[in-house]
């Protein structure tokens, strides 16, 4: 009867082991294939019409598009156009941190893209707190772009309460980075819900489709102008994000 008991218990943990190693091995398969596939992922233009009349081009990523090539996203030249800047999902709500952010900030880095950081903001929870979880994952330098605040749904919260709920983020980045964060929304979502009360902030605009600039009545910083671009060592589509000004404005608005 023990010996019986001992060769179940064997084979219950040989059954177990192998469980994990094949979890191993399939996860480990994965990982090489969409790290292949960013290796592959090489075109001859972006895949939809990028507007030609602008100086300093963009993108913006985050675990969507998985594993990156970052050399081939620094060497893109299509349309006399080349990656100048990048934005990085870094978190999300009060605790989530996007799995990629710093295999992304890193590289980004080290491949000599000027990068920034974006917090996707969550209008139904604190702005400070969130403001907090970024400052506890997103460490700025000289050179950076400023932090940036994504705002895109109510999540079924008041107006005035998302409003004062996105000035708290807002007011704490800029009390600990010293910098005046970036805001970004859609050109309708900005105009219907948040308006005057932040035309003191730089604005990230997104506005797809329109042919020479977005289509939204203030000024604005940053346009992402399509999210359907095929990228250069990426092989998921990509947004492409235009600046509004020449190299000597962009140079200004970093990180001192």
């Amino acid at each position: 009867m023990v010996k019986k008991k001992k060769r179940k218990l064997f084979l219950i943990i040989f059954l177990v082991l192998g469980a994990v190693f094949f979890c191993f091995l399939y996860l480990f398969f994965q990982y090489r294939k969409k790290e292949a596939n960013a290796q592959q992922a090489v075109y001859k233009a972006f895949g939809v019409n990028i507007p030609t009349n602008y100086l300093i081009y963009g993108i913006d990523v985050s675990s969507y598009q998985q594993q990156i090539n970052w050399a081939l996203v620094k060497q893109i030249s299509t349309q006399n156009i080349k990656i100048g800047f990048v934005f990085i999902k870094a978190t999300e709500g009060l605790n989530d941190t996007d799995k990629f952010f710093k295999t992304n900030w890193q590289n980004a880095a080290q491949n000599n893209i000027t990068k920034g950081a974006y917090h996707y903001f969550l209008a139904a929870k604190s702005g400070e707190k969130q403001a907090e979880n970024f400052i506890k994952n997103v460490a700025l330098s000289k050179g950076d772009l400023p932090p940036v605040v994504d705002i895109e749904e109510l999540y079924g919260q008041p107006v005035p309460i998302v409003k004062q709920r996105l000035k708290e983020c807002l007011q704490t980045l800029e009390n600990y980075y010293k910098v005046k964060p970036i805001l970004y929304s859609y050109a309708n979502f900005y105009e219907t819900f948040l308006g005057k009360d932040f035309d003191g902030y730089y604005l990230w605009v997104a506005n797809y489709l329109e042919k020479d600039k977005p289509n939204i009545k203030r000024d604005w910083l940053f346009w992402q102008c399509t999210d359907a671009a095929t990228i250069n060592g990426i092989a998921t589509p990509t947004d492409i994000n235009i600046f509004f000004a020449d190299s000597s404005k962009f140079f200004r608005i970093l990180l001192k």
